[in-house]
């Protein structure tokens, strides 16, 4: 053989000795990855399909693309307990690598279902108290994510309604009557109401019919108040409960800006997109290898107050300088 020609062959095993194995690696990055995404509103609720944009964004921002290195198979239940137990078999079926659970309702069916593949939750008010996780640092088992809010949210929602409303005298927290995890935060109302000097109450339930009934039987005496409290059913039936409120004229306090948006008096809480945007980062470490019960449960980060100014002056309010220099959005 040739001088040159022996040359051209060691080289050329060289390259593929080396390109090989790179080639290799390039085409394990760009496999297709699978993703869960469990959400407990309705496709159609454009404040779903805000937080799951939000999620596969910032999952495209990590370096994620849909059809070539990730494949999201999601599923959207309503706040329906049917449809959940139909999907979350379903989506555990499908071998996703890890699952982006958008709630409460959903996580807790989807802990059922599976004990092994990573869950990240975008939004749980306690899920040490639920049993979804061991602590918030070391959260142990395949679960972690992100907390909602913190209990003593609860006392400046009543803090803030007095202050829009000085006219109220009583006050009534809505609540779901299907989730437990909202005691904390009826607890920290009841903590701070005597500073207020009113009487307070959790009235609530479990569909719009249930959360009518309630609130019609609170507003038959005059001068109360509302504080919508986070969980799944006062989300589904938002529109049911803030309609009731206008018709009633009662002041009510909701806890996050899409409330305040759909025409609710105000709001303040979380963004909850945010959260969904974090969510992502956690998804790409398990995606990378991380374990999710060595992640530590995080805790919300942005948080906005929006006035909605038409309804106020429907209702007969002048909203007072200090909440207007403060307010991060006003709707007019």
């Amino acid at each position: 053989m040739r001088r040159r020609e022996f040359i051209t062959l060691l080289g050329g095993a060289a390259a593929a000795s080396v390109s090989g194995p790179l080639a290799a690696r390039a085409q394990q990055a760009d496999r297709l990855r699978r993703v869960g995404i469990f959400m407990d509103l309705a496709e159609q609720d454009a404040e779903g399909q805000i937080r799951v944009a939000a999620f596969r964004k910032g999952m495209q921002d990590l370096g994620w693309t849909e059809g070539r290195n990730v494949k999201f198979d999601t599923r959207w239940t309503a706040g329906d307990p049917a449809l959940m137990r139909r999907y979350a078999p379903e989506l555990v079926g499908l071998a996703p690598e890890v699952i982006m659970n958008g709630g409460l309702p959903t996580l807790a069916v989807m802990q059922q279902e599976t004990r092994t593949i990573p869950i990240v939750f975008a939004q749980v008010l306690d899920p040490v108290g639920a049993g979804f996780v061991g602590s918030l640092a070391r959260p142990g088992g395949n679960i972690t994510g992100f907390v909602s809010f913190e209990y003593t949210m609860a006392g400046k929602w009543l803090e803030t309604l007095k202050l829009m409303a000085p006219h109220i005298v009583r006050i009534a927290a809505i609540r779901d009557l299907a989730s437990p995890s909202e005691m904390g935060m009826l607890g920290a109302i009841q903590a701070v109401i005597p500073s207020f000097a009113m009487p307070f109450i959790a009235i609530g339930g479990r569909d719009a019919a249930e959360f009518e009934r309630a609130i019609e039987e609170f507003a038959r005496e005059p001068n109360g108040g509302l504080i919508i409290l986070p969980s799944p059913n006062t989300l589904v039936h938002r529109r049911a409960i803030m309609a009731l409120a206008a018709r009633l004229r009662l002041p009510a306090i909701y806890p996050y800006g899409f409330f305040a948006r759909e025409g609710g008096l105000l709001s303040y809480g979380i963004v909850p997109s945010d959260n969904f945007r974090r969510a992502a980062a956690y998804v790409d470490r398990i995606l990378k290898g991380a374990k999710p019960g060595e992640m530590p449960v995080q805790v919300p980060t942005k948080f906005e107050l929006v006035l909605n100014l038409k309804t106020a002056k429907a209702l007969g309010l002048e909203i007072p300088p200090k909440l207007l220099a403060t307010a991060d959005e006003l709707i007019e």
